[in-house]
């Protein structure tokens, strides 16, 4: 098995090669939520170098519940037409182009006015940063069940848009992957305690978005490998929700880890691991693989081609590329052509890792923005200076995501 070889699913379809650019949140939507000229423009490029698959950043079921006021919603056919220009551009060169869709939980700014959802009322512990977000209401049964719904919808409508699939996340401490630790869900009903039950939720999102689509269409799931927090979702809960997975006809599992509070895909633990320089969770991956019987992703670090090539040779199905593909999205092109580019960051060694988080995730933004207007990147920008940016534009989203909301009602 190569980087270059296609790879069929279990749904019958195929993905040209093993190379997927893994989703960034972008914060580019247009004022109603949609995808904006500068979003399109940014898969455009990524569709001309050639990822087999192009998977996008949170695509939010709820315009109430946002990872950032700006992003991308999909709750209705409103803007459906913007959403059918997103998917030609992405897919003009053969990609599979699938949307992630996300419901944030706890994991929402307080600033942007909203009431916060979790599945128990346990506030984020982000030292001095923690006042930037509320404590959350513990989820009824019926906000339960319109989360489901909505995930559904947003499934629905992306396969009318042109996408071929989307992928469900459940990790990084947004409101699935909470549902799944036990630092995050405390419940005692059918909805928490044992790992059966904290993956319910999971399980029956999955079950309602496969009914709602068409077969060919992929679902993907998108799983922490392990929280990297003690006490949180482990390694061994993965493979038990694996093995939940594994009939309900699911294309691909995505393996990550961490969440806002233990940023693992960054590389940061906060549980005394180690984690890899590069592909931080291939060692999760392989052991997790054992029992899965759909095709694994890995992401995490990934820059270099032998170590790309180490992670398809060893059997596991796809590698997920972020950072690299955010700095040379024509990396998989390149490495066709024999080339061995290394697109790389300046590591962040702040003392205060959450704002060093916060830092390495606008330094990324900022190569983004520089791609979507067509410029070179510049993987050398002062990740203070990527910061301080980025705050000015959330500052201004957040105005306008505000004044929307409260013009709406």
């Amino acid at each position: 098995m190569t980087l270059y070889d296609e790879l069929q699913l279990p749904n019958g379809t195929t993905i040209p090669n093993r190379i997927a650019k893994a989703a960034m949140e972008e914060n580019m939507a247009d004022s109603h939520h949609a995808p904006s000229a500068q979003l399109i423009k940014l898969y455009d490029a990524w569709a001309n170098g050639k990822a087999g698959l192009i998977i996008t950043g949170n695509v939010m079921i709820d315009r109430r519940a946002m990872t950032g006021p700006g992003g991308v919603v999909l709750e209705n056919a409103d803007n459906l037409k913007k959403f059918k220009q997103w998917s030609h551009a992405a897919r003009v060169n053969g990609a599979q182009f699938w949307m992630q869709i996300n419901h944030p939980g706890r994991q929402m700014m307080a600033n942007l006015g909203q009431q916060t959802w979790a599945p128990s009322a346990i506030a984020l512990d982000l030292g001095s940063m923690s006042k930037h977000f509320g404590m959350p209401s513990e989820m009824t049964e019926a906000v339960i069940a319109d989360v489901i719904k909505r995930f559904a919808n947003t499934a629905e409508l992306s396969e009318e848009a042109g996408f071929t699939g989307v992928q469900i996340h459940a990790a990084h401490g947004y409101l699935l992957s909470q549902f799944l630790s036990p630092l995050t869900n405390h419940r005692n009903d059918t909805w928490g305690g044992s790992i059966d039950n904290r993956a319910r939720l999971l399980i029956e999102v999955v079950k309602a978005v496969r009914s709602t689509v068409s077969a060919n269409f992929s679902v993907s799931v998108k799983l922490n490998s392990a929280d990297f927090q003690r006490g949180g979702f482990s390694t061994d809960d993965a493979k038990k929700v694996i093995e939940m997975l594994n009939p309900l006809n699911v294309d691909l599992v995505e393996l990550s880890g961490g969440s806002y509070e233990a940023p693992a895909m960054q590389g940061v633990s906060k549980d005394g691991r180690t984690l890899a320089r590069e592909a931080y969770f291939f060692e999760f991956a392989k052991d997790i693989q054992v029992v899965a019987e759909m095709p694994i992703m890995v992401t995490g670090g990934i820059r270099r081609r032998p170590v790309a090539e180490e992670v398809v040779t060893s059997g596991i199905d796809m590698i997920g590329m972020a950072t690299a593909l955010a700095i040379d999205p024509n990396l998989p092109l390149d490495w066709a052509a024999g080339l061995n580019n290394a697109p790389q960051l300046k590591p962040i060694r702040w003392k205060n890792k959450a704002v060093a988080s916060l830092a390495n995730m606008a330094v990324v933004k900022y190569q983004l923005n520089k791609l979507s207007l067509g410029k070179p990147c510049d993987p050398n920008i002062s990740p203070l200076r990527a910061l301080v940016l980025q705050q000015i534009k959330t500052s201004r989203l957040t105005r306008r995501y505000r004044k929307n909301i409260s013009e709406a009602k």
